[in-house]
């Protein structure tokens, strides 16, 4: 493995995200000192929090899967979880609601959740779920052990009895067609194969080997903590100061000074120079490239995932029949990935993630308010030129609609807050074609083929984040915090 090179125990962290503060908590228990410099006045990044009027929001990511990731962090500097952050596990981790009217709870405990499939879809569905469960939670130890949780440097790092296994799996054929073989219902199918679009991609486009997001979302169990999921970037943040990691909020870093193949220091918008013997980029990686660092040569061009828009809605209107998570499919199936992925469009039947915060946490929203969370699947900036600053308004008002038509009966006239958020925000916040989900994992943008957390010619600078190795969601961000700590401390 590939480490940095020369002195190491002045370490400058760019960016509070989860994954610089779990990459901070690793390098204070290895003992070095650590400083994080945040250009917001609070921890989290994407994680962050939106407070309208009494309704606080999360403004990233909303599921929470494997708190043993959170824990792994907390325990390298001696910090129990259940110290920092009280988690309620979700039943059911989502409800899916279908275009022929029928719902389908998405429970983590297997034996419920086989009853529940076999309720609405048969007991022969049932069997292929029980069936999934045991190759999807094969594959995830796999995975974890030998491809995710490890530092790869080139394909030859890939070689090993492991990829035999995976590939004896059949982890590197389509995922469409391997989540047919346990299942033939078009509901249950969708159940399992939708997180395809976290990865960026179309389930059949995806590798197989990304079914372990389906098992992590709906078999390893879906969590909320209590406050918010801004509360996991504030424990580990409040850990960290306690084991000697000095924060820096409302400190925006302009550039990493270099001399002799080396960064030397960062500098801050405010004319602060801060020496380092080695620099951690946690803003999104080509941004960071391109805003921070020395130009490069031809820079390697990558395709984005889709993006989404987020509506933050604080409401009167609650409605009893839904549950924390909500998914709502429409009619269109293949056809929604292939406007969103291939085509730039937008969704003609969106499929829509609906998340009700308050119904677990009411501290969220003022006495008997409600706030929610919708998520629509949009083309990135890359893939479809819209102008969101003045259409985001006439498509919030048709994803409205469309609520009200899947039942969310008086969802517009409930609002009493609201805020849009498109890729043209996401963009502006700092995230490359507009998108919170990163460079899609295509073959060539996965494992070794990803952008590495290693500089190629700055021998001290050292990337993380969903960008790079191992990619897009929580738990992976998570672990890319450990895996650029590594790369400092082996």
């Amino acid at each position: 493995m590939r480490t940095v090179a020369g002195p190491t125990s002045q370490v400058v962290v760019v960016g509070a995200g989860l994954a610089g503060l779990a990459c901070a908590l690793h390098l204070a228990a290895a003992g070095r000192q650590v400083t994080v410099l945040e250009r917001e006045s609070v921890p989290g990044g994407r994680a962050g929090r939106l407070s309208l009027q009494g309704y606080e929001f999360d403004t990233g990511p909303t599921v929470l899967t494997m708190p043993s990731l959170i824990e792994e962090p907390l325990a390298a500097v001696g910090e129990k979880l259940s110290d920092w952050l009280t988690l309620s596990p979700l039943d059911p981790a989502y409800r899916t609601y279908y275009p022929d009217g029928s719902t389908l709870d998405v429970r983590t405990d297997t034996v419920r959740m086989a009853a529940e499939i076999s309720r609405v879809c048969g007991p022969r569905e049932a069997d292929g779920y029980l069936r999934f469960v045991e190759f999807a939670r094969s594959l995830w130890l796999l995975e974890r052990n030998h491809f995710i949780d490890r530092n790869l440097d080139t394909p030859v790092d890939l070689l090993n009895l492991s990829l035999l296994k995976l590939l004896g799996m059949g982890g590197f054929r389509r995922l469409q067609p391997k989540i047919n073989q346990f299942f033939r219902d078009p509901r249950t199918q969708r159940i399992f194969s939708f997180q395809a679009m976290y990865a960026g991609l179309a389930p059949q486009d995806a590798l197989a080997i990304y079914a372990v997001i389906a098992y992590l979302d709906s078999v390893a169990g879906v969590y909320f903590p209590a406050g918010g999921m801004h509360a996991v970037p504030r424990a580990l943040a409040g850990a960290a100061e306690k084991h000697g990691v000095t924060i820096r909020y409302d400190t925006t870093v302009t550039r990493v000074e270099t001399s002799a193949g080396r960064a030397v220091a960062v500098q801050t918008a405010d004319g602060t120079r801060i020496p380092a013997d080695v620099v951690v980029l946690n803003p999104d990686l080509p941004i960071a490239y391109r805003d921070l660092l020395p130009p490069q040569r031809s820079p390697r061009r990558l395709r984005y995932s889709p993006s989404c828009v987020v509506l933050h809605v604080g409401s009167r209107q609650a409605y009893g029949k839904i549950a924390h998570h909500n998914i709502h499919f429409g009619s269109s199936w293949r056809g929604t990935f292939d406007e969103v992925i291939h085509r730039g469009q937008l969704m003609s039947d969106p499929s829509l993630l609906v998340t009700n915060p308050s119904r677990t946490d009411p501290s969220v929203a003022p006495d008997g308010k409600q706030t929610y969370y919708v998520l629509a699947p949009v083309p990135n900036l890359q893939a479809g030129p819209i102008d969101w600053p003045s259409f985001s308004p006439r498509y919030a008002d048709s994803l409205m609609s469309t609520l009200e038509e899947r039942g969310y009966v008086g969802f517009a006239d409930g609002i009493e807050v609201s805020q849009v958020i498109t890729p043209a925000d996401w963009a502006a916040q700092g995230m490359a074609g507009g998108t919170p989900f990163a460079a899609a994992h295509t073959f060539r943008q996965t494992g070794p083929f990803r952008p590495g957390n290693l500089h190629p010619t700055l021998e001290n600078v050292v990337f993380t984040g969903s960008g790079t190795q191992p990619g897009v969601g929580v738990p992976m961000v998570l672990i890319s915090g450990k895996l650029a700590a590594a790369r400092i401390t082996s």
